[in-house]
């Protein structure tokens, strides 16, 4: 990440970001209350380079 794109890095105990992320079926889920009560890996492939 850079200065300038205004992401950091999470802490431990950091609250993970509010996201409304949109699915492969055109469906959304809204992160992190459409994952509460469970474990929950979030991977972000960006595809090709």
């Amino acid at each position: 990440m850079t200065q300038d794109s205004g992401a950091r890095r999470l802490d431990t105990g950091d609250s993970f970001p509010r996201l409304t992320i949109r699915m492969l079926d055109g469906d959304t889920i809204n992160l992190p209350e459409g994952v509460a009560g469970h474990w929950c890996v979030v991977l972000f492939y960006r595809g090709h380079w």
